[in-house]
């Protein structure tokens, strides 16, 4: 991959990210206020300013770094959690896992968004490569982001979810692999396993459901 398709495939992809991980964290915190916690908002950090959200080395440095060094074939990145004091909630247990699932679930619609965005332009006769492939990006990027955080491990969304649900002495179980999981989830997509028997699986599901939503809007384009 050369430079100039490095620097055109960034430029495409750097909208739909901003917008899939600000609109994720905020989600995060505008539910944990819902339910009574009101630390991240107190905070800022139940905003749609990108800034809030952005760690310069998760979100910037070592997605660009990855991302030359392997030409695209390999990327991670992270954003700065939004803080949540469970302890806080009205009732704790239950109500984690609306908090846990707010973030994932604002990146399956935003994909549907983006979607819907991409038949809209092509029902219009716009047909520029770079909105296009924006929309696909769009699509591909939040699927990722709501695949990867549901997988069933603390501290990613799908762990505070499996703890929600656990009853509290399997819950506590869980629980104590958190300080731990970051390394162990990095283990498991380096050695390729989360990939092959998480991620492929579960987008594919995932790509189903939307164009089977999207059905409507494509059948108007024929």
């Amino acid at each position: 991959m050369d430079t100039a398709n490095i620097i055109q495939t960034i430029a495409i992809y750097a909208l739909p990210v901003l917008f899939a991980i600000t609109v994720h964290e905020a989600a995060h915190g505008y539910v944990a206020r819902y339910f009574g916690d009101d630390t991240a908002y107190v905070l800022g950090r139940v905003t749609l300013n990108p800034v809030k959200h952005i760690d310069p080395v998760g979100t910037i440095l070592m997605p660009l770094v990855l991302f030359f060094a392997t030409s695209g074939a390999f990327l991670f990145g992270y954003a700065k959690p939004v803080p949540v004091q469970f302890g806080r909630l009205r009732n704790p247990k239950r109500q984690m896992v609306w908090v846990a699932l707010a973030g994932p679930g604002v990146n399956f619609l935003q994909a549907l968004l983006w979607g819907i965005l991409f038949y809209a332009l092509v029902g219009s006769g716009i047909s520029e490569r770079f909105f296009i492939e924006m929309c696909r990006a769009g699509i591909l990027v939040n699927v990722v982001m709501f695949v990867f955080n549901l997988f069933p491990l603390p501290p990613l969304d799908g762990g505070r979810v499996l703890v929600g649900l656990l009853p509290y002495k399997q819950a506590e179980l869980v629980s104590r692999v958190e300080p731990w999981g970051f390394f162990i989830v990095m283990g498991l997509v380096i050695a390729g396993v989360l990939s092959k028997l998480w991620m492929l699986p579960l987008m594919g599901v995932t790509y189903s459901v939307i164009d089977l939503v999207l059905t409507p809007f494509a059948m108007l384009l024929k």
